[in-house]
């Protein structure tokens, strides 16, 4: 959800105390699940400005949709970015989803699948559907429904149970070998990446 609040980022700063830098990514989780974005911004930007690329992720997510500060999308850029550099899933897909969009960037198909297919690797369900959706269309990449096929089939293992409709309509438009190919390249991917996949159901 992409709103405006009218809340100044200045604001959020009064009167934090010094033990809110000691505080993790988590309790700033927690004020931002009841609506007190104040505190969560005040928990996450100090770990952000320190690296901590959850930290970075979060003050993006408060500045992409104006949660408790004025809506930047310069900044929210800027903080996915930094949060997407170490790799973060959620961040990725955040920056494939602008890309897609245009929000802060020209609008490009080609950025917005470069990032998701980068979080679909990592393991975000929502990036792996993006991708998947983006080889059904050949939007931004080369068209191919083996591959579609497999990262909704990866989704799947990852616990997306929507995936499991989208799949079954596109092997209404697949031949079986298709569809046998892309079972082959999944097995690959999920064999490569058995620690991930096993990650995720320790979750």
């Amino acid at each position: 959800m992409r709103t405006v609040l009218p809340t100044l980022v200045a604001a959020a700063f009064i009167g934090v105390s010094p033990h809110c830098l000691g505080e993790d990514y988590a309790t700033g989780q927690d004020a931002f699940n009841v609506g007190d974005y104040e505190t969560a911004l005040a928990i996450w930007l100090p770990l952000a400005d320190a690296g901590d690329a959850e930290g970075q992720f979060g003050v993006g997510l408060l500045y992409a949709n104006g949660f408790g500060v004025a809506m930047d999308d310069n900044l929210a850029l800027q903080y996915y970015g930094l949060a997407a550099e170490q790799n973060h899933g959620q961040a990725l897909c955040n920056l494939g989803t602008m890309h897609a969009n245009g929000w802060g960037v020209p609008l490009s198909d080609a950025e917005a699948f470069s990032y998701y297919i980068r979080a679909a690797e990592q393991g975000v369900t929502e990036a792996q559907n993006n991708v998947s959706r983006m080889y059904t269309l050949g939007y931004g990449t080369e068209q191919s429904m083996v591959e579609a096929h497999k990262w909704l089939t990866i989704a799947m293992e990852f616990g997306d149970l929507g995936a499991h409709y989208k799949r079954e309509e596109l092997v209404r438009q697949m031949s079986p070998e298709e569809v046998a190919e892309a079972a082959k390249l999944t097995a690959e991917w999920l064999e490569a990446n058995a620690g991930l996949l096993a990650e995720n159901d320790l979750n």
